[in-house]
This record gives structure tokens, C-alpha cells and sequence, in this order.
């Protein structure tokens, strides 16, 4: 084989589920072929879709938070297996620490349930006070928070206790919250305030806050959870954290609006991924130096990135356009016959484009054996 000659792009043996909030459906891309398979009717719209811990399992849960119901996928005969509901409507889900269950966060009644994949049905229960609207789920610890904006209060549960030990007022109103990896501190966005608290979780102490250039509305973290990204309105640019630290590192330009990001940790160069709804397109930043690597047209909105499991794609859910772009990460580096112009002009091609429903927001991709 000739040194220019270009490598085949490898398949990966496995479903990406696609949840369309407008098409009320799961849209089932085929992996291996990049075509659509079937799209699975639900009776209220998905907002949400999470792949099972085990890739044994083969199983994909839907959130549908109008209505609050969870619903099991199998990827082995592609229909609906299951169903559970632990309330009213749900802000959202989680994958609980030791793989073995959901946490559902519910407005009606304000509570945060868990869901065995075991039984699929409702176990613990926390109640809480009021409704909350964001949560997130401890790594290394037992633990949760919640925000509540109309409360602007963050609420810490014990997992293992099944209840809520401390209730932090909020100096602003709080919009999402997150845990540091190693779950020793919780880090708080405030969009009305453009800023970011971080407190102590043992003692609920606020340990700084961090004025930015944006209104955070998206969060993404490296995997060593060193880096943090946040996106939002007010500024054509992500904000770079660095949590351990407590401190903002840089804000950099990444396109026109950047909105929902991924990380791809990749050999030899690692790439900060955003989506640009306004402008059609993906743009992609070098993660050690943060300068550009390339600007990839896809179709119309894209709102979400998720990457492969053998990270060898980044698949886009265009939500205006209502499909999925595809791009093989391998040429954002341009390496690859005619790659000199993504080199020289930072333009890099897309491998397909896949129809999968109407309304894309979120995507799982589940693995076959």
C-alpha cells in the first residue's frame, strides 16, 4: 500500500440513539453503516437518553420529562423493554456511582428518586421542599446537589442516607451546579449573575466566586476533571476553569454562540469541541494549547456532540435540520490525503450526514458484542 493512499474508516459495532423531542420518537442509527435503522414511537417527548454502565446490558434509557417516564430500550431487538415512572415531571437523570441505577430528579413531587435497572422501578426517594430545576451526582462520594433557582438555595442529599443534610443559601440565583471530580467541592453557575461559586462540600462554605464573560448555560470537563469549559450567552467565547485551582484560566473566541461541547481524548492531540447553532458548524480548539483546529460545516442548529466509545467519531445532532453529522476525528488533524487544507485553512470535511427524526437534543451510543 502507497504511503498517500487513504486508510479505510473503521467501524464501530454498535447503535447511537437518537432522542427527537419534536418527532416524539428514538431515532436508531446503525453504527457500523451510518443509516438509519427504525425510529421507536414514544407517547410523550424524550429530552434525554443515557446508555446502561455495562455495556453487557446492551440497553439505552429515555427520559421523558413531561410526564416523568423512563423508557428501557434494548439495542438487541431495538424496542421498548421497559417502562417507570417515579412522579410527575422530571428536570432530569443520572447514572448512579456504582453503575447499578438511575437518579431521577422530579418537579412533581419535588424529589430524587432512584430507579434500579434491576426492577426498573422506584426505590429511594429524597424529598425535598421545593422543586428543584438542575442536579448532579458525586463521582468518588455518596452524594448529590440540587439547585433551586426560585429557592436560589443548593440542597446537598446522602445518597446512602436517602435524605437532604444541608441547604446552602445562594448569594445570586443559581442555575446549575456540578461536583469537582473528586466530589470535594460543588461548583455553581449563576446566569443572572454571570458568575461561578464554588463551595466546600463538607462544610457548605463558599470558597470563592468567579466572575466570567459569559451566562453559563453548558458545563463540560475534561476526563481527569482538571479543565472545565462553560459556554452561554453574552460572549462569542468558552471560559476555561481550572477547578482545582479555583480559578479561570483563559476565555477564548470558539465561534459564533459555541453552545453544547465534548472532549475528545485522543492520541497524540486532545480536541475541545463546540457546536455553533447559529452558524451551522462545529468549531474545534487543540485542548493543551487552545488554539484552532478546524471549523466543520454540519447541518442547521447542531445543539449536542457525542463521541464513540473507540473515539473515533464525533457524532453531531443537528436540531434544526434534524439529522446527524458524522466526523471522522482522525482528519480534524488533516491527516489524511488532501489534509494540507484543513492544515492551511482550518476547514474540515464531514464523513456523512444521517436523517434521524425531528428535533434531535440528545444522544447514547450503546455498544454490541
Amino acid at each position: 500500500m502507497l504511503a498517500c493512499d487513504q486508510p479505510k474508516a473503521p467501524r464501530f459495532l454498535g447503535f447511537c440513539f437518537v432522542a427527537n423531542r419534536e418527532g416524539r420518537s428514538i431515532g436508531v442509527v446503525d453504527l457500523s453503516h451510518f443509516r438509519m435503522r427504525r425510529q421507536i414511537a414514544l407517547d410523550a417527548s424524550p429530552e434525554q437518553v443515557l446508555a446502561h454502565p455495562d455495556a453487557k446490558q446492551a440497553k439505552a434509557y429515555a427520559l421523558a420529562p413531561e410526564n416523568g417516564t423512563i423508557y428501557e430500550i434494548d439495542a438487541n431487538t431495538l424496542t421498548i423493554a421497559r417502562r417507570a415512572r417515579g412522579g410527575g415531571s422530571a428536570a432530569g437523570m443520572r447514572i448512579a456511582r456504582g453503575g447499578d441505577a438511575l437518579w431521577v430528579l422530579y418537579r412533581e413531587p419535588a424529589s430524587l428518586v432512584e430507579i434500579p435497572f434491576g426492577s426498573l422501578r422506584p426505590a429511594r426517594r429524597i424529598r425535598l421542599a421545593t422543586p428543584h430545576d438542575d442536579f448532579d451526582l458525586a463521582r468518588e462520594t455518596d452524594y448529590a446537589c440540587m439547585v433551586s433557582r426560585g429557592g436560589r438555595s443548593l440542597a446537598l442529599a446522602s445518597l446512602a442516607k436517602a435524605t437532604v443534610t444541608r441547604i446552602i443559601p445562594g448569594q445570586v440565583e443559581l442555575s446549575m451546579a456540578r461536583f469537582r471530580k473528586d466530589g470535594k467541592q460543588i461548583i455553581a453557575g449563576s446566569q443572572s449573575d454571570r458568575s461561578l461559586t464554588i463551595y466546600d462540600t463538607a462544610s457548605g462554605k463558599v470558597v470563592v466566586r468567579l466572575p466570567i464573560s459569559v451566562a453559563p448555560r453548558n458545563f463540560c470537563f475534561t476526563e481527569d476533571g482538571g479543565q472545565l469549559y462553560v459556554t452561554g450567552d453574552g460572549m462569542d467565547a468558552v471560559v476555561t476553569v481550572y477547578p482545582y485551582r479555583t480559578e479561570v484560566a483563559e476565555t477564548r473566541l470558539a465561534g459564533r454562540a459555541p453552545g453544547g461541547m465534548a472532549v475528545t481524548e485522543t492520541s497524540p492531540s486532545s480536541y475541545l469541541m463546540l457546536t455553533n447553532p447559529e452558524a451551522d458548524g462545529v468549531t474545534v480548539l487543540d485542548v493543551d494549547s487552545g488554539k484552532l483546529v478546524a471549523v466543520v460545516e454540519v447541518g442547521k442548529g447542531p445543539t449536542a456532540i457525542v463521541i464513540t466509545p473507540d473515539k473515533q467519531y464525533a457524532l453531531v445532532l443537528n436540531q434544526g435540520s434534524g439529522d446527524m453529522a458524522v466526523i471522522w476525528l482522525r482528519t480534524l488533524a488533516g491527516n489524511q490525503v488532501g489534509g494540507v487544507r484543513v492544515k492551511r485553512y482550518k476547514s474540515a470535511p464531514l464523513f456523512t450526514m444521517v436523517p434521524v427524526g425531528e428535533g434531535p437534543v440528545s444522544a447514547a451510543v450503546v455498544a454490541l458484542s
